[in-house]
């Protein structure tokens, strides 16, 4: 099973574990703000995504590629600031979902990270107990996240998208 497969799965478990307390859902775009690394594996994906999206759609795909290339072209401190350039500024919703980056996909559910803290959408589970937090936590496996750490590189999705 690859890494997306597995790290799908994990996700699914943990969101239905947390039920009522993981309030992600499509229009809720809190963690779509500001640029971070991703993987080639991950940039690969994405322009896939996008060039099945330019086929069907070639609009909305010209849309994106605007807002990537302006998201590339921001300082540091105003990129941030800035939503992802494949959010849908209407909807609010991600118009690559399909092949979103890994990081993306480990937002939401808490997540134990390499150093042993488990980090958690600051919207999500507001008043649990640490207990509550910790059942619901999203168990993926260590070799998997091991890669994903790994495959870090200099590539941002704005950098991916405006290529």
């Amino acid at each position: 099973m690859d890494l997306i497969h597995i790290v799908d799965a994990a996700l699914a478990e943990a969101a239905h574990k947390a039920g009522p307390w993981l309030v992600c859902r499509p229009g809720c775009a809190e963690c779509c703000i500001g640029s971070f690394e991703i993987s080639e594996l991950d940039a690969d994906r994405l322009r896939a995504g996008f060039a099945e999206l330019e086929a069907r759609d070639s609009v909305r795909a010209a849309r994106i590629a605007d807002r990537a290339k302006r998201f590339a072209q921001l300082a540091e401190e105003e990129a941030d600031e800035t939503a992802c350039p494949a959010l849908d500024p209407e909807a609010q919703t991600c118009e690559l979902y399909e092949s979103r980056p890994l990081t993306c996909r480990l937002f939401g559910p808490p997540v134990r990270g390499a150093s042993g803290a488990v980090g958690i959408c600051e919207l999500c589970f507001e008043g649990a107990s640490e207990e509550e937090i910790a059942a619901c936590e999203m168990t993926v496996d260590a070799a998997a996240l091991a890669q994903l750490e790994y495959d870090r590189d200099d590539t941002t999705v704005a950098e991916a998208l405006a290529d």
